[in-house]
């Protein structure tokens, strides 16, 4: 079993004794720090909730629903949703904060909470602290039986949401129209299912293939959206005779396309082609964080604006998009965020910027992916004592590679020419995880193995 307390919120995996496990006591706890901190911080006894699809969301949902209600607080449940619709409901019902039940791409025996602030984003790293350290003390004072907290169910953020999509300037729907896209989607049984189809109906798109669209949390697979993970999609879009294939995670942040011929466009990539559009149309500068592709920065620069990269998490890029006014920014993983919308990852407004772009491109989706420069990312990792100073040992090389520009906001990212490598350490385990990116897949690949052997080198393994 699992437990995760991080400053985001509490992951884990249901179930186990108390402290090891995602327990209805932890859920508790996590809960009543939140909502006391939310009282403290702000006055406001409001919180938004929504979940997505998976199989523990009903059980968890009661247990958060009436630990909030002993606080003296209201909760306007939102029901099966996704992150960035709870994100967009958080200020416009002026509530004091925000709750997602979701693990996001996690496999079906993880849930999680995920915490906003009254703005509808994920609270600081500060703010997390200050939540885990309430939890720790247990320091709750709950409320008498005349002032428990009401419950409203509230059910139109679907349309809400989709609304606010269709109001974004950039988003043509009568080109997507005209267009005339058939569509194959992967909703991985999860609550895409109930909002995708809503979306392209509101787009214009009327031939939509429907895989796992039914939102009961029976992952058919692995719900990471991972190439190795998408190959009956890959499938159905080449069988069906599709312009694309859309797919998204359990909790609708993170977006990748399927092109025509059922390779895929890449995860990478979906930022950078909404990115592209967006800066033909209104010029303004990006950012994406530290493991994310060159390709953001090329198009970028190509725009004639200034590319920034920030450290890697929802709330470090959203917080680099602020410092610098960026008009669009995200995370390679296939994020959006595009603040005309709101500061957080949003598959609705990607799919909507993505759609209009390749109707207006006129050209099919995979012509439309070699018009980006063209990059490999290689992922690796090595695994180190738990003893080792992991901090030194990164120092040693930022030593070794000192002539280079380099960045230590986020572990250590050196780079070469129109190639890079980021090593960081992993927050849980002994382990350093080592991405490489370059123009091709032997390079990125001969560019990591060189830094392991360096590490190697150093430990005198």
């Amino acid at each position: 079993m699992t437990l995760i307390k991080s400053i985001s919120g509490i992951r884990g995996t249901i179930g186990g004794r108390v402290g090891e496990g995602l327990t209805p006591f932890d859920i508790v706890k996590f809960t009543a720090a939140f909502g006391s901190w939310v009282v403290q911080k702000t006055g406001n006894k409001r919180i938004v909730l929504g979940r997505d699809a998976r199989i523990s969301g009903e059980m968890v949902n009661n247990l958060v629903i009436g630990t909030l209600q002993g606080l003296g607080i209201e909760v306007i449940d939102l029901g099966l949703s996704t992150t960035p619709t709870v994100e967009v409901a958080v200020p416009d019902e002026n509530a004091g904060g925000g709750i997602i039940l979701t693990a996001s791409h996690n496999p079906k025996q993880w849930n999680a909470l995920k915490l906003l602030n009254a703005r509808g984003e994920f609270i600081s790293d500060a703010d997390g602290k200050e939540v885990l350290d309430l939890a720790e003390k247990a320091d709750f004072e709950f409320a008498d039986v005349d002032k428990l907290g009401k419950v409203i169910k509230n059910d139109t953020y679907l349309q809400k949401h989709i609304d606010k999509v269709l109001a974004l300037p950039l988003v043509d729907v009568e080109a997507i129209k005209k267009a005339d896209f058939k569509v194959v989607i992967d909703c991985v049984n999860s609550t895409g299912g109930i909002f995708i189809p809503a979306l392209l109906k509101a787009l214009g798109v009327s031939k939509v293939v429907e895989l796992y669209c039914t939102p009961d949390g029976h992952f058919p697979h692995n719900p990471e959206p991972l190439p190795e993970h998408l190959t009956e999609i890959s499938k159905e879009v080449q069988k069906q005779h599709a312009d694309l294939g859309i797919v998204v995670d359990p909790d609708v942040d993170r977006l990748c396309f399927v092109n025509e011929d059922g390779s895929m466009f890449g995860e990478e990539y979906t930022l950078v082609a909404v990115a592209d559009y967006v800066l033909k149309n209104t010029p303004g500068n990006t950012v994406s964080n530290l493991s994310s592709t060159r390709a953001l920065r090329d198009v970028t620069e190509r725009a004639g604006t200034e590319y920034n990269a920030s450290a890697v998490g929802e709330v470090n890029v959203v917080n680099k998009m602020k410092a610098t006014n960026a008009i669009i920014g995200g995370e390679g993983n296939g994020g959006i965020i595009y603040p005309e919308s709101h500061y957080g990852r949003d598959a609705l407004v990607g799919i909507a910027l993505f759609l209009t772009h390749l109707a207006k491109f006129g050209k099919s989706i995979s012509v439309l992916r070699r018009s980006y420069p063209q990059y490999h990312i290689s992922k690796n990792k090595i695994t180190l004592t738990p003893e080792m100073d992991i901090d030194n040992l990164l120092k040693q090389v930022e030593e070794k590679y000192k002539k280079q520009p380099y960045s230590t906001i986020d572990g250590l990212k050196i780079e070469f020419d129109k190639t890079w490598v980021h090593l960081r350490r992993s927050n849980t385990e002994p382990i350093i995880r080592i991405y490489s990116e370059a123009e091709n897949e032997t390079i990125a690949e001969n560019l990591a193995n060189k830094i392991i052997s360096d590490i190697k080198e150093i430990l005198h393994l």
